[in-house]
């Protein structure tokens, strides 16, 4: 065994075996044999054989030490090739004759190097690079012999692997990359380190063949001499996954008793094992007999993999192609990666050589790359028959013709090694037409020997590998800066940090297949799933570390059964979230939704079981039932559900009170409508209490207050609440509040107001307090205890809702109508009539909908400009409102000969026209008049032609009369109003400079205009008009006299501005949801603040009915009761 000292893992595994061979060959010698090796260590492990030295044939060579400045160094100011070419330097100075031989460790070193030896321009020297990678023509220039010195720059392959002739000069760095193996990551590093003494004296031995020989070291001897004796062997730094594959083969036992030099360490070995299992090659097979570690046998694949001189990875590939049916492309690829690299990139010629290279390259895979170089190649080679024109080729293409050969060399042993064990290399394809799917098998095959080798982008270029690596895809790959999400690598190797080596892209989606038995899988948030009636899970599967499926939904029920069933329970069957019609469920959620009902109503949450006993009530009866499919099943089997369908024992925990639940009713009765109520429980909830469900269309008509007392059950409640919340004036006078709560239940009859109103107007009678409406904080009830409105449109979703009805009604009542509505309104529109011949007109006409009642719409005419509409409208006041004026324009276009004659009859003349300037003047009035009447004699509730003509009829002899008769009843009025303008008008202009005086005469004209406003014709009839007169004069009679005596008239009016400012604010805040009662009682205290004034200011024309500031307080007071 030569060379013994490289300690490859071959010549250590041959060592082996030779070891364990010579004790049972007896005539078996052995010889070991090397330059530099360490014949103690190998003598003591071959039984202490004898060791023989014999004395070379080498000239005397010299060391000479020159070793760098650690700073200057380590500051990269002045590194070992500057060293190196400064050594060459001096040489060529001493005029040295003789070939050079620099070690450097890297490629990039030597390119440096040469580049500055260039461009020193030294007389006759030929400076040479020299690394495996370099194309044999430029190899072959080291051996040719030259007329020239020879400078030539290496790797360590200079040191054994060569012997380079001519050699008298080493300048050695003390430096080179040695491969070394991570087991923990997985990893091939190629770090610079400093090499063993006994490499350096390899390297001091290629300069002392041929004559004197000098080695320059650029270190010190010290650090020489505290360097390791010996280079780490292979075995050591290696993976041994195909040690061990061929040990298990050849039946040479366990590797951790296998009689190696220098035996791996465990660690080494368990990682060799742990490959060998993840590529399907071994199986555990039980305990060794020491019991200490387990033993593994090969799998049907693994001996199959054995087979193959190859490393593990390649061999699996080349199995999982015959599966996939490509087995000749794979082959290809495969023989590849067992040879060094076919392209060549000559310094020189490397650009030339990169758009050579470039027709070669698959974007999306090295692998293919070096299939379509291959396909090439031997696309040629069938056309051009002689070797030099092959030569040619490679030398045109920038391929090694060299390794072409040592490539398709290799793959023909691997075919011939196949074909001899029957394997299959013919593809089971039927056709290759389809080349993605050839690609996608192609790569499958790849990624089933090379699994641990995937990535997951992160960045640009950045990759998380297995085991937590981050990696980058090496500069030289097609993939460089343009790798997809997924990459699988044949090499990952550390440099200057850790490069993905022959990259492809992979999808993912074929990890989980190729991976098998080597994903794990974890389950995360499973849940019901409605729509596929089982429990699900969210699965994720993770290779290596990676993540490769996240978020998957799977069937939990096999995962996990118990857990299954009891979400199943819950959320199927105790939630009802199933899409299945299950009649036991059905007849259960109706019997649980009438009990959740009865304490929502009664605002009890004591009546029902709970979840939990729910749940058990179905665990009894389904024991390990997880999904539908089998619940539907065992139902089958059965024949019957009424096993599971529950009874009002099952679910309730105690009865409700039935007179209880009578308080509470399901709706609202308004007229000849319902409205449905809802109640719930659930405090804090902005549905919390009880729900009136409003149709749009009927918003106007839903019955606010009605529907406050439309709930009995509510009422005790609602008045214990608002007696507490009373301010605490009238709180402490109802003391205690609890036995008041109980008599105003029992006694206050019931009656048409707001509760507010009700309950004053009771309290006041019953308790002799007082409290205005506005006392009342209905806000601060809990909402519960207000009903909610929720208004809905005509598919029953919510459009609206809110504790106050009127605070959204304006709102809604202005928006889009509803398409019922909306088709009501087309078909009783009318437009341009000038005469009655339309049929007769209904108050309201009902809104149905598919046969069901919706509401009411009311119709009414519509006065426009020329002629009447008829149109439908959502409120019966506006309806009202509109009709009035509709039926007056249809009788004035009726008689309109009429009542030109009446127009004419009603100019004024005489002191009528003179009086009539205080109004604006006699056109103004005139045409007052003129509209009073019309609505007099027309403003009836006409709804069917014969009532219109019979009132035309019995109207048309009495136009000209009530003309006539409106003129003389106005006329006092008109008489006065103009006495009382003009006298004020006189003392204005006599007061004009006294201030206290304008002040006092602007606040009469104030409250003449108050009392005499534009329409009066309109709002008096004629007996406020008497009034008016009477109230006119008592005007002037209180401008006369407090004009003498200023302080008594300002004395007097304080005490009526109370009651006018309550009035003037009261009705400032009046809303549509204010009562009727209310609007009537603050008609009545206008008249009343009048009468005050009349028997203040002008007592002599005495007042219809007694009048006090007490009762105007009394008035007051009763007006605050109300809502």
């Amino acid at each position: 065994v030569d060379e013994a000292h490289e300690r490859s893992l071959n010549i250590d595994f041959i060592l082996g075996i030779l070891k364990k061979l010579i004790h049972s060959r007896r005539d078996l010698k052995v010889i070991i044999t090397s330059a530099t090796i360490d014949t103690e260590k190998f003598s003591r492990a071959f039984d202490d054989a004898p060791i023989i030295e014999v004395s070379g044939r080498m000239y005397p060579v010299e060391i000479r030490y020159r070793p760098l400045d650690p700073e200057e160094e380590e500051k990269g100011d002045f590194t070992y090739v500057d060293a190196a070419v400064r050594t060459v330097d001096d040489l060529k100075k001493e005029r040295k004759r003789g070939d050079i031989l620099i070690f450097m460790p890297t490629e990039q070193d030597i390119r440096e190097t040469c580049d500055l030896l260039e461009g020193r321009h030294y007389r006759d020297c030929a400076i040479l690079p020299m690394f495996a990678r370099l194309s044999w023509s430029e190899q072959r220039r080291v051996f040719q012999p030259m007329t020239t010195q020879k400078i030539v720059v290496a790797t360590n392959v200079a040191e054994t692997s060569i012997t380079i002739p001519g050699i008298r000069y080493v300048i050695d760095t003390g430096m080179a990359r040695i491969s070394r193996y991570s087991p923990r990551s997985r990893t091939t590093s190629l770090p610079i380190r400093s090499i063993s003494r006994s490499s350096a004296d390899q390297r001091k031995g290629r300069c002392g063949r041929v004559q004197h020989g000098i080695c320059i070291r650029l270190y010190a001897e010290e650090n020489f001499e505290n360097r390791p004796l010996f280079t780490p062997p292979e075995i050591l730094r290696a993976n041994l996954a195909e040690v061990i594959l061929r040990m298990l083969s050849l039946n040479l036992g366990d590797i951790e008793t296998f009689p190696f030099i220098d035996p791996p360490g465990p660690r080494a070995v368990r990682d060799g094992l742990d490959l060998l299992q993840e590529l399907g090659a071994v199986e555990k097979g039980g305990r060794t007999q020491e019991g200490s570690t387990e033993s593994f046998r090969l799998t049907q694949s693994g001996r199959r993999m054995a087979r193959l001189p190859i490393d593990p990875r390649i061999s699996r590939m080349i199995l999982e192609a015959q599966k996939e049916g490509c087995v000749e492309e794979v082959l290809v690829i495969a023989s590849a990666m067992t040879v060094q690299d076919p392209r060549e990139r000559p310094l020189e010629q490397a650009q030339r050589a990169d758009q050579v290279h470039a027709a070669f390259r698959d974007p999306t895979s090295d692998f293919m790359t070096l299939l379509r170089i291959w396909n090439h190649y031997y696309g040629q080679r069938d056309s051009i028959k002689t070797q030099n024109s092959m030569r040619k080729f490679c030398r045109e293409h920038f391929l090694s013709y060299r390794r072409m050969r040592e490539w398709r060399d290799v793959h023909d042993q691997i075919r011939m090694i196949l074909n001899e064990q029957e394997e299959n290399t013919k593809p089971v394809r039927e056709t290759i037409s389809d080349a993605q799917k050839l690609t996608d098998d192609i790569h499958k095959s790849i990624l089933s020997g090379y699994l641990s080798n995937i990535a997951v982008k992160q960045a640009k270029n950045i990759y998380t590998a297995t085991k937590g690596r981050q990696l980058m895809i090496f500069p030289g790959s097609s993939l460089f800066n343009k790798g997809g999400n997924w990459i699988v690598a044949a090499e990952i190797v550390e440099t200057s940090r850790l490069f993905a080596r022959t990259v492809a892209n992979i999808d993912p989606g074929w990890l989980e297949a190729v991976g098998g038995d080597l994903c794990r899988y974890t389950y995360a948030a499973p849940h019901w799933e409605k729509n596929r009636g089982e429990v699900v899970a969210s699965e994720q599967v993770s290779l290596f570390g990676l993540v490769i499926v996240a978020g998957r939904p799977v069937s939990y029920g096999r995962i996990d059964p118990e857990t299954s069933a009891r979400i199943f329970v819950r959320s199927a069957l105790v939630e009802g979230e199933v899409k299945q019609n299950l009649p036991f469920l059905e007849h259960n959620r109706k019997l649980m939704a009438s009990v959740a009902e009865m304490e929502d109503k009664i605002r009890r949450h004591d009546l029902m079981a709970d979840e939990e006993q729910i749940a058990r009530f179905y665990e009894e009866r389904l024991p390990g039932i997880y999904d539908v499919r089998t619940l539907q099943k065992l139902i089958r089997d059965r024949g019957v559900d009424g096993f599971l369908r529950m009874k009002e024992a099952d679910i309730l925990k105690s009865l409700p009170d039935e007179r209880a639940l009578a308080l509470y009713p399901d709706e609202c009765a308004s007229g000849k409508l319902r409205f449905r109520f809802s109640y719930r429980f659930n405090p804090g909830h902005p549905e919390d209490g009880v729900t009136m469900r409003i149709p749009v269309h009927l918003l106007s008509r839903a019955p606010a207050e009605a529907a406050d007392r439309s709930v009995p059950g509510l009422y005790r409640e609602k008045i214990n609440a608002l007696l507490r919340v009373l301010p605490k004036e009238y709180r402490k006078k109802l003391q205690p509040l609890a036995e008041t709560a109980d008599i105003i239940q029992i006694e206050m009859p019931s009656g048409e107001g707001s509760l507010p109103s009700l309950l004053g107007k009771f309290i006041h009678q019953r308790f002799g307090v007082d409290i205005p409406a506005s006392a009342w904080p209905l806000d601060k009830l809990p909402d519960h205890l207000k009903i909610r409105f929720s208004v809905v449109d005509a598919q029953g979703r919510e459009v609206a809702a809110g504790r106050d009805l009127s605070q959204f009604r304006t709102e809604m009542l202005s928006a889009e109508e509803s398409a019922v509505f909306a088709r009501a309104r087309k078909v009783w529109g009318k437009t341009g009539l000038t005469k009655w011949d339309f049929g007769d007109l209904p108050e309201e006409i009902p809104l149905e909908s598919r046969g069901t009642l919706q509401g009411f719409a009311y119709p009414a005419l519509q006065a426009v400009e020329g002629s009447v509409n008829i149109r439908l409208f959502q409120t019966r006041a506006e309806a009202d409102a509109a009709h009035a004026k509709g039926i007056t324009a249809l009788y004035g276009l009726h008689f309109q000969q009429e009542l030109k004659y009446l127009k004419k009859s009603l100019v004024l003349s005489g002191d009528m026209k003179v009086w009539a300037a205080a109004f604006g003047g006699h056109k103004i009035l005139e045409n007052r008049l003129y509209e009073k009447i019309l609505r007099d004699l027309f403003c009836v509730p006409v709804r069917t032609a014969a009532t219109f003509h019979q009132q035309a009829e019995a109207t048309a002899p009495r136009i000209l009369p009530r003309g006539q008769d409106v003129l003389r009843e106005i006329k006092p009025f008109v008489q006065a109003y103009h006495e009382t303008v003009a006298t004020l008008r006189t003392f204005e202009s006599s007061h004009r400079f006294n201030e206290p005086a304008k002040q006092f005469l602007k606040s009469v004209r104030e409250d003449l205009d108050r009392l005499v406003p534009p329409d009066f014709l309109m709002q008096y009839d004629t007996e406020r008009r008497g009034h008016i007169v009477r109230y006119l004069k008592a005007l002037l009679i209180r401008a006369e006299r407090g004009l003498l005596h200023l302080e008594k008239a300002h004395a007097k009016a304080s005490e009526i501005k109370p009651f006018d400012e309550f009035l003037q604010e009261t009705l400032k805040h009046l809303t549509p949801g204010s009562s009727v009662e209310k609007r009537q009682a603050l008609d009545a205290f206008r008249w009343m603040i009048e009468e005050f004034k009349v028997s203040l200011f002008a007592q002599e024309l005495k007042t219809p009915y007694p009048i006090s500031r007490k009762r105007l307080e009394e008035k007051k007071h009763e007006i605050e009761r109300m809502a």
